[in-house]
């Protein structure tokens, strides 16, 4: 309670949910990684989620059909909904290729932080993995099937022609994000553990906030 004649304190602004997005080989996986080390939020691989059937399709390159995606991108939903309702701010990679994908993720204080890059790029990254189960041929149908973010969608493109450790530093500065209250954030001896379920998060908004407004969290 206020005491009277005392200064009310502004309620805390809620983290948000990063969708961190794009075409297979943009590297989601590792920038959503530093991100989680750095901010101590719960992350989720995307990949993960598809169910067995869409990994032994992908396997063997033949793209996904719209009709394989929405299980997965309900599962996805399913993951964003249960932290934008609880408070919790969390990291989930999805390529999230298709406006119509995004719509079915779209969530208050969502952010879909969109890791684009030229095709050479992409295709060197991508052949330069080796524990991955989607071919470098479906990259071509992967870049036919993207719809950029438009401008009246909340996201922020990052530039992937720098070191993912940047990337991620980027996307910290534009959105002004905070470590969890507690969370094991860059320096700790073990960085990468989530504090998400614990009491206490820290909320609050970074005083050096800056970038682009089309871009915070909100509805």
């Amino acid at each position: 309670m206020t005491q009277p004649g005392a200064t009310p304190v502004p309620a805390p602004v809620q983290q948000p949910v990063l969708v961190i997005m794009g075409v297979s080989g943009s590297g989601k996986s590792t920038v959503a990684g530093i991100l989680a080390g750095q901010l101590g939020w719960d992350l989720e691989e995307g990949d993960d989620l598809h169910p067995a059937e869409n990994v032994a399709k992908m396997a063997s390159g033949v793209p996904l059909t719209d009709e394989d995606r929405w299980p997965w991108l309900d599962t996805i939903a399913s993951w964003i909904i249960e932290h934008t309702m609880a408070g919790i701010p969390g990291i989930i990679t999805c390529s999230a290729l298709k406006r119509i994908y995004r719509d079915r993720l779209r969530e208050k204080n969502v952010v879909f932080v969109h890791l684009s890059g030229s095709k050479d790029q992409i295709a060197r990254r991508l052949t330069a993995r080796m524990d991955h189960y989607m071919p470098a041929t479906l990259l071509d149908s992967q870049i036919a099937t993207l719809e950029p973010p438009g401008p009246d969608e909340n996201t922020i493109v990052v530039d992937v022609g720098r070191t993912p450790a940047e990337e991620a530093a980027e996307v910290v500065r534009r959105l002004g994000l905070s470590p969890a209250s507690g969370s094991t954030a860059l320096g700790h001896p073990h960085p990468g553990s989530s504090s998400a379920g614990t009491a206490g998060h820290d909320n609050a908004e970074s005083p050096d906030r800056q970038g682009n407004p089309d871009a915070l969290p909100g509805p």
